[in-house]
C-alpha cells in the first residue's frame, strides 16, 4: 500500500510552506490518548511514499495503564504491524513549539489497503457511511467541561483548584462568572490563540458550577471533523495549562464534592440532497417522525453502549441523582436533567443533545455511539417515550452504574454489534475487564480510614 500522489503532494506543500522540521503522526486509541511516531519532514514524506509509517497493531488493545488486555481474538496473537495513512485534511502546525513542527492525524490500514477496523477513528467513519447510504448527513456540536486544578504530582493527595490572579483559590460555586473565568485570561488567551492557529473552530467558553471548572462550546460540524477537533483541542488545553504551571484535567470527577465534567453532544440530521433538517416537518416546523424515532433509539440502545461513553471507573462517579448529570434515558423540552434535552429551536436547528457523555470519552467513539443510538432508532422506526416535565431526578435510575454493569449489557447488545462492528465491541470489553482488574487492586484511603481499625 503506498499514499495516493494528491496526498504526496499537498504533504509536501505544507511543510514546505511552513518550513517544517518534524512532523507528529497522531493516531488516537481506544482511551483518546495521542499515540504514533515523530519524525523529520523528509522521512515522514519518504514514509508516506514507502508505507514506512508502521505502528503495531496493538496499540488498539491498550490499556489506560499501558498495559494490553487479553488476547481476544480479534488482533493478532503475535504483535503485527499496521501502516499509519495520514489524514492530510487534518495537517496541522503545532503552535507551542520553538522549532516548526507539523501534527497530522492517521487513520490505520493493513497492507493489502483494508482498514484496521478496532481503530476508533474508523469506528466513526463507519457509522457515517451507514448514514450516507441512507441518503443523511449528521451533523453534531459537542460541548466539553474540564477543571483547572494545582500541580498535583501525588496520587494520594486531593485535588485542589489553582490560584488564579487574584492570589486566592476559588472556592464559592460561579456558575457563568465572568470574574471567574478572566482569574486565568492569560491561559485562556493562548488557548484562543492556539486554537485559531490549528483551525479548532471553538466558539464560546464560560465557568461552569465547579471550582475552576470550565465549558468550551464547538460550533456545528462534520462529525469526523468535530472529532478530530475534540481531540486536538483537549491536547491542546493539557499543553496550554502546564505553560502556566497548572493541571486542566478531563477526568468525568476529580474531586468529590464537586460536579463532574460532560461531553454533552447536540446532533441532528439533514438530508443529503437537499441539505433540510430532517428532525422537523416541512409544512409545520413540528418534530418530525424520524427525530422521534431518533430519540427513542437513544432510549433503547445507549444504556447498552455506556462504556464508550462513560470509559472508566471514575465516570459513573459523574452519573448520579441531583448532580447535573443524567441518571436516566428520558427526554424532555429544555431539560437539563434528563439525559435528551430537546432545546427550544427553529425548524432549521432541531436537534436533540445527548447529555450522558463524560469528557473522559474518546471523542470518536462517543460520537460513533450516539449516532449509532441514533441511526438504530430510525432504521427501526421505534417510537419514545413521552416528554418529561419536571425533574428527571424523581423517576428512576436506569443508566448503568458501574463499568461492570455496562460491560454487560455492551458485549450483548446485538444491533450495536452490526453498526459498531463486533471487533470493536470485544476488543473495548476485553481492554475495560483488563482495567477493572487493574483497580480492583488498588486499595482506596476510603477504606483505609473507614476500615482499618472499625471492621
Amino acid at each position: 500500500m503506498t499514499s495516493d500522489n494528491g496526498d504526496d503532494h499537498v504533504a509536501s506543500d505544507f511543510l514546505d510552506r511552513f518550513t517544517i522540521d518534524e512532523v507528529e503522526c497522531l493516531v488516537p486509541d481506544l482511551a483518546g490518548i495521542a499515540r504514533g511516531k515523530i519524525l523529520p519532514a523528509q522521512k515522514f514524506l519518504k514514509g508516506m511514499r514507502e508505507t514506512g509509517l508502521r505502528i503495531p497493531e496493538q496499540i488498539f488493545i491498550q490499556t489506560v495503564t499501558g498495559d494490553y488486555g487479553e488476547n481476544d481474538g480479534v488482533t493478532s496473537p503475535a504483535t503485527i504491524d499496521v501502516y499509519l495513512k495520514p489524514d492530510v485534511q487534518t495537517m496541522r502546525r503545532v503552535p507551542w513549539y520553538e522549532d516548526p513542527t507539523a501534527q497530522v492525524i492517521c487513520d490505520a490500514h493493513y497492507f493489502d489497503g483494508s482498514p484496521v477496523e478496532i481503530a476508533p477513528r474508523r469506528t466513526l467513519q463507519r457509522v457515517l457511511e451507514l448514514f450516507r447510504a441512507r441518503g443523511w448527513t449528521p451533523v453534531v456540536a459537542p460541548e466539553l467541561e474540564f477543571f483547572l486544578v494545582d500541580v498535583n504530582t501525588d496520587p494520594d493527595y486531593p485535588l485542589e483548584p489553582p490560584i488564579g490572579r487574584s492570589g486566592r483559590r476559588e472556592t464559592a460555586r460561579q456558575s457563568y462568572g465572568v470574574d471567574a473565568v478572566n482569574e486565568f485570561d492569560p491561559l485562556f488567551e493562548e488557548v484562543y490563540d492556539f486554537c485559531e492557529a490549528q483551525g479548532i473552530d471553538i466558539d464560546t467558553l464560560t465557568h461552569e458550577s465547579g471550582a475552576a471548572q470550565m465549558e468550551m462550546n464547538f460550533n456545528h460540524g462534520n462529525p469526523l471533523e468535530l472529532a478530530d477537533q475534540t481531540f486536538l483541542f483537549k491536547r491542546t488545553v493539557r499543553e496550554t495549562a502546564m505553560r502556566h504551571k497548572v493541571y486542566a484535567t478531563f477526568m468525568a470527577k476529580p474531586m468529590e464534592n464537586e460536579p463532574g465534567s460532560s461531553m454533552h453532544i447536540h446532533q441532528s440530521v439533514l438530508d443529503s440532497t437537499t441539505g433540510r433538517n430532517l428532525f422537523a416537518n416541512s409544512h409545520n416546523g413540528e418534530n418530525s417522525e424520524l427525530f422521534l424515532s431518533y430519540i427513542a433509539g437513544l432510549q433503547k440502545y445507549l444504556p447498552a453502549v455506556m462504556p464508550l461513553l462513560a470509559p472508566n471507573v471514575n465516570s459513573y462517579r459523574r452519573l448520579m441523582r441531583h448532580s447535573d448529570a443524567p441518571i436516566n434515558t428520558h427526554w424532555g423540552l429544555d431539560n437539563r436533567t434528563v439525559g435528551f434535552r430537546v432545546p427550544v429551536s427553529g425548524a432549521d436547528s432541531r436537534r436533540v443533545e445527548n447529555r450522558c457523555a463524560g469528557a473522559d470519552c474518546n471523542p470518536y467513539l462517543a460520537m460513533a455511539a450516539s449516532l449509532a443510538c441514533g441511526y438504530l432508532g430510525m432504521v427501526e422506526e421505534l417510537e419514545p417515550t413521552k416528554p418529561v416535565e419536571g425533574s428527571g431526578y424523581r423517576l428512576a435510575h436506569t443508566l448503568p452504574r458501574t463499568l461492570y454493569d455496562a460491560l454487560h449489557r455492551f458485549s450483548r447488545s446485538s444491533g450495536l454489534k452490526r453498526v459498531l462492528g463486533e471487533d470493536l465491541v470485544q476488543v473495548v470489553t476485553s481492554v475495560k475487564d483488563a482495567e477493572l482488574e487493574a483497580y480492583q487492586r488498588v486499595i482506596s484511603s476510603w477504606e483505609r480510614e473507614h476500615l482499618l481499625l472499625n471492621v
